[in-house]
């Protein structure tokens, strides 16, 4: 993140020794298995094995540019990896920079402050600290909101439940710009992830706007992590392992770097040298079902370290709640049967949800459950 002022940097400082999440408890503690054999240092390096690939969007803003040319690089990508940076992305790196303050500085503020705003399980949107990946405890707290304000949501997981309800951001007091500057890096980074959709589409053979109508009332969403010094981070991760659930995630990091991707050909772990003026870009389960598992959703998880802080602002990419999700008719034959069967997007939704606030007896839903026969 970058702050201009010092005496801005030592007040969050102050605040954030006050606020800090205390000594690890057994809640945080993942599985042997599951614990980062490699992990940030002191310093904050990291091992970086390989680099997911960097894809140059500046082309994009000649309005007669040949898409075909980006859109074979994001195939590979996609197919390869299911993650890909992009630069030249058209972001306006100042309106970054203002986003990386107020989120800083929301972040700084007492708990008791951030609390007034907190999410639960019939209102998902706001303050959270007690989130769950795989039924453990992540070493993070966050603030969600919906792109739209308002959103509308199944009411239950049921399936024959048709009551829907609309859910509202809840905004903090403090700081004061808090609002109004995550709502217009939202519309921008909005207009980035639909340039990408596109160009997915192409990549697919597919017309532009092929998956475009997915979104009229789109559930899409916006959050922002913070990961504060871990005393034991072998110990344990700012987020497990996971796949996402959506369409497309959007993501900016600051330079401390944590993000790690499992590789496709062998499931090994790699670190993802960060660059706070790219967004990473990663396929979500909607699009490997979508694309009959041409497209990977790769695992992905968050390593923490013991004397730096890490912030990210992830975008979420959601289709409308109505919306149905199987493979795309025009990518399925006799020789490339459907992988999957069909589920609704919204009560997908609302059943991952419930996973987010406490531990279960078992691990949230997957969209290994709908695999085809």
């Amino acid at each position: 993140m970058t702050i201009s002022s010092k005496a801005l940097k030592d007040k969050h400082k102050n605040h954030r020794q006050k606020n800090t999440m205390g000594v690890l408890d057994e809640a945080f503690i993942q599985a042997p298995e599951h614990r980062p054999k490699t992990h940030l240092t002191n310093s904050g390096d990291y091992i970086l094995s390989n680099e997911i690939p960097t894809i140059d969007l500046s082309s994009l803003q000649d309005p007669h540019c040949d898409k075909t040319a980006l859109a074979a690089e994001i195939a590979e990508a996609c197919m390869r990896w299911g993650f890909f940076q992009v630069i030249n992305h058209g972001l306006s790196l100042d309106l970054m920079r203002r986003v990386e303050k107020t989120v800083a500085e929301f972040f700084s503020l007492t708990l008791e402050e951030k609390r007034r705003v907190k999410r639960d399980e019939v209102n998902p949107m706001g303050y959270h600290d007690g989130e769950h990946t795989k039924n453990v405890r992540d070493w993070k707290e966050i603030f969600d909101f919906f792109l739209q304000d308002s959103t509308t949501v199944p009411a239950t997981t049921e399936p024959e439940d048709t009551e829907l309800r609309k859910l509202t951001n809840p905004w903090p007091q403090n700081p004061s710009d808090f609002r109004e500057v995550c709502q217009e890096y939202a519309r921008e980074v909005e207009k980035l992830a639909f340039k990408l959709l596109e160009l997915i589409s192409i990549s697919l053979g597919l017309p532009g706007d092929r998956l475009t109508g997915y979104f009229k009332d789109q559930t899409s969403f916006l959050r922002f992590n913070h990961y504060p010094p871990c005393p034991n981070p072998e110990l344990a991760l700012g987020v497990g392992r996971h796949a996402d659930a959506g369409v497309i995630t959007v993501l900016a990091q600051d330079s401390v770097g944590g993000l790690q991707v499992s590789r496709r050909s062998d499931g090994q772990w790699f670190s993802v040298k960060p660059n706070p003026d790219a967004f990473i870009i990663n396929i979500g389960n909607c699009m490997q079902v979508w694309t009959n598992d041409k497209y990977w959703s790769a695992e992905h998880r968050v390593v923490v370290n013991s004397s730096k802080e890490r912030f990210s602002m992830p975008f979420f990419l959601f289709p409308s709640h109505d919306t149905n999700i199987e493979p795309l008719k025009e990518l399925i034959s006799e020789d490339n049967p459907p992988c999957y069967k069909k589920y609704n997007w919204g009560k997908f939704f609302a059943a991952r949800n419930r996973s987010d606030y406490k531990k279960l007896q078992t691990e949230s839903i997957q969209i290994d459950r709908f695999k085809a026969a």
